[in-house]
């Protein structure tokens, strides 16, 4: 500490995984910052270096050389006597050695003086959820905290922190401070977990915590950032902001006692509820496609409700002119639909185009007529009509370059009311994760809320007969989603019982719905499970989705 002071630059970033130099040009100019600061340490997150979750990058000898040394590149910038960097990497029991066979640690390196000075192994590894660290790394053992500019700090790494077990020993051995990293996904109201999770260690320790987040997407996950800083008497000191890259510098100096005591910094307001949800789709959708280098989107707008709230998420993450509307009717598409389509993509300011499905429904009908005969007509002729709608959003992704944004709701993912290979082609879905009521909700927000950092425009931008009329596929005459479903309320209750809360039947029922709703539910629950693993991948929002979260056999006869 110099001066009696010590300052501990937050760097809250939105790495990529995989882009090394990319992270490592974000962590020069983080520490760039800090030293403009007059920082003596910046902090960085786990696995900064390789981007968080690097899955299965890391078994490869390549991969983990080229992480090391970015590493090595910038525990070589700290010899100018400027900040020292800790920050999360993959980490080779002997690197020097490249071998195959030795152990990888998920770590937090110490860089000072142009060397890495100290290497703390991520003790407890999660294995559940999204999350395989078990297979992929080397448990270390439980640490002891390391001596830098002045202080004894203890890192932990993510989920070191949600037992008492790392945090107790740090402080037994010593530590002053807390300084977890973590790659902690958002999910709705986990903000508040990691808080009084935070709150419950200092209870138990009585040191002050600093608990630092990455911010972005990764394929289907986000992190939503929000990292913070509590004292001793467990008072929030410090709350970088959401959904956005910070760094930020906090102050320490130690109190009449000698204990490290920090000071009030800045304090941002978080989000919660639907904007935060809707922050958390928008920041999705904008790194997916960003990241994976797609010039824009190009979506088909039905004149219903989820391509509706997926083309504002789209415009608000990417700028309206990054996405292409298209209209493609048959003969069974209600005037209404396009009047409401057409009013929806004038509001967003974003190209809308027509093409006509009808020739291709003809098309098959005369290529399959040899087969079907006289035979009555029925899903194969409707679910022709959305895979025509999928083929020409395909052709013009091909065409012209967008990523095709598919656009089915969590409620119609869930029991398979979606066709394969048409209205569930796409290359991301922003609503995959978001149940029907509550994207009626979210829309309802939108209308009245301008998200800070969107790129859409102010004001309403979805009709008012979009979110008041019935949902409709419209694949047949006068067609209702309540034809073949229950309420959307109803169902809604029921999947999330069965989904995030693996409740048996008899418990469902007994919260007020019919068994023989809840039994046909479950059926198609299970039944669809085909189709959801051939779905393109899409935000998660919720404590269970129904990708990594949720790995169920196809071929299953269980019925509770």
């Amino acid at each position: 500490m110099s001066d009696d002071r010590l300052g501990i630059a937050l760097a809250q970033l939105n790495p990529c995984v995989g882009d090394i130099d990319g992270n490592l040009a974000l962590l020069r100019d983080a520490r760039r910052q800090a030293a403009d600061a007059g920082a003596d340490i910046l902090v960085a997150t786990e696995l900064v270096i390789t981007g968080y979750p690097p899955e299965d990058l890391v078994q490869k000898p390549a991969f983990l050389d080229k992480a090391e040394a970015g590493v090595q590149a910038l525990a070589a910038d700290t010899a100018d006597g400027g900040p020292a960097v800790i920050l999360g990497a993959p980490w080779r029991e002997n690197p020097e050695t490249r071998k195959r066979d030795g152990h990888l640690y998920n770590a937090a390196l110490v860089l000072d003086g142009g060397d890495v000075r100290a290497v703390r192994a991520k003790w407890d590894l999660p294995n559940y959820g999204v999350f395989d660290e078990k297979r992929l790394f080397t448990p270390g053992e439980l640490p002891g905290p390391v001596e830098l500019r002045g202080a004894r700090l203890g890192l932990p790494i993510c989920e070191d922190i949600w037992s008492e077990d790392v945090a107790e020993c740090l402080q037994e051995n010593g530590a002053e401070a807390l300084i977890a990293i973590n790659g902690s996904p958002f999910e709705s109201g986990k903000p508040d977990k990691r808080l009084q999770l935070a709150l419950q260690r200092i209870a138990e320790c009585e040191i002050p915590l600093v608990y630092l987040n990455q911010v972005g997407g990764q394929d289907e996950l986000v992190f939503d950032g929000a990292s913070f800083v509590l004292d001793a008497g467990r008072n929030l000191r410090v709350q970088l902001p959401a959904f956005e890259p910070a760094v930020a510098t906090t102050w320490w100096t130690r109190d009449r006692l000698g204990d490290l005591a920090v000071a009030d910094g800045v304090r941002t307001d978080l989000p919660d509820g639907h904007a935060a949800i809707y922050r958390a789709l928008v920041l999705g959708l904008r790194d997916y496609v960003d990241k994976n280098g797609f010039p824009g989107v190009v979506l088909g707008l039905s004149g219903g409700i989820d391509s509706a709230i997926s083309a504002v998420v789209a415009a608000d993450a990417l700028g309206s002119e990054r996405v292409r509307c298209v209209l493609l009717p048959s003969p069974f598409t209600s005037q209404h639909s396009l009047e409401d389509a057409a009013e929806l993509a004038e509001l967003l300011g974003c190209a809308l185009e027509t093409v006509d499905i009808g020739p291709a429904m003809q098309a098959f009908d005369q290529m399959l007529k040899p087969l079907f005969d006289d035979l009555p007509t029925g899903i194969a002729e409707e679910n022709i009509q959305a895979r025509s709608r999928g083929v020409a959003l395909m052709a013009i992704s091909n065409k012209f370059g967008p990523m095709v944004l598919s656009t089915g709701n969590k409620s119609e993912m869930s029991v398979g009311y979606s066709t394969l290979y048409g209205d569930m082609c796409g290359g991301f879905n922003a609503i995959k994760d978001v149940y029907k009521t509550q994207v009626y909700a979210l829309a309802r927000w939108r209308n009245q809320h301008l998200p800070h950092g969107s790129f859409g425009p102010a004001g309403r931008v979805i009709p008012e007969r979009v979110i008041t009329k019935a949902p409709s596929a419209e694949l047949a005459p006068d067609q209702k989603d309540a034809d073949s479903l229950p309420g959307y309320d109803q169902l809604d209750d029921i999947l999330a019982c069965l989904i995030e809360s693996d409740m048996a039947a008899k418990e469902i029922a007994a919260r007020g719905h019919e068994p023989d709703t809840v039994a046909k539910v479950w059926k198609l629950l299970e039944g669809a499970e085909y189709k959801r693993r051939q779905a393109p991948p899409g935000v998660k929002i919720t404590a269970r989705n129904l990708s990594r979260d949720r790995r169920y056999p196809i071929v299953n006869k269980f019925r509770g």
